[in-house]
């Protein structure tokens, strides 16, 4: 699996540590990112979350999201997991990082430095299923409705953060 890379307030790393330690609760800080896919019709890719997921099981969020590992840069990392997760090769550019944390119950949450990064993808998505339960291009305008109208759909990065990357588009 690899191990995530703990970082202090500034991003800076400090030491590493095995994922499921890093998000028991107290969740430590450590390097995250989220990758946003639109299409050139201006569409939105969002997945579902497989029901196996340990946090935000079932939930829907951004086209991918993860950590990079000990050893990787965040340009091999956001690489390797498009593939992973999407079946997908996409040039994708780095947007703002941000700072967030949440719990998702008594036992798991997150505590991360999260880089965000945008693409632009047309072609075919074969998800993973292990990681996907379903996935759609959704037309921006209704998914920021839905968002507003069902929050607790999406997790809580993705609401966190969907603002700011509009402002990128």
């Amino acid at each position: 699996m690899g191990m995530l890379i703990l970082v202090d307030k500034d991003d800076k790393d400090i030491h590493y540590r095995e994922k499921e330690s890093c998000h028991l609760i107290p969740a430590a800080l450590h390097r995250a990112f989220s990758i946003f896919i639109v299409s050139t019709k201006r569409w939105m890719l969002i997945h579902k979350r497989q029901v196996t997921k340990k946090t935000w099981p079932a939930f829907w969020t951004n086209a991918c999201c993860s950590h990079p590992r000990k050893g990787e840069d965040l340009k091999e990392a956001t690489a390797r997991r498009l593939q992973e997760e999407l079946g997908i090769t996409v040039d994708v550019k780095p947007l703002f990082k941000f700072h967030y944390k949440a719990d998702y119950d008594e036992k798991y949450g997150e505590h991360e430095i999260d880089h965000v990064f945008l693409g632009v993808y047309d072609g075919e998505v074969k998800p993973n299923n292990d990681e996907i339960q379903e996935h759609r291009f959704v037309p921006i305008d209704e998914l920021v409705e839905d968002v507003i109208k069902h929050p607790g759909k999406y997790t809580p990065w993705f609401k966190q953060c969907l603002p700011d990357v509009l402002k990128y588009l």
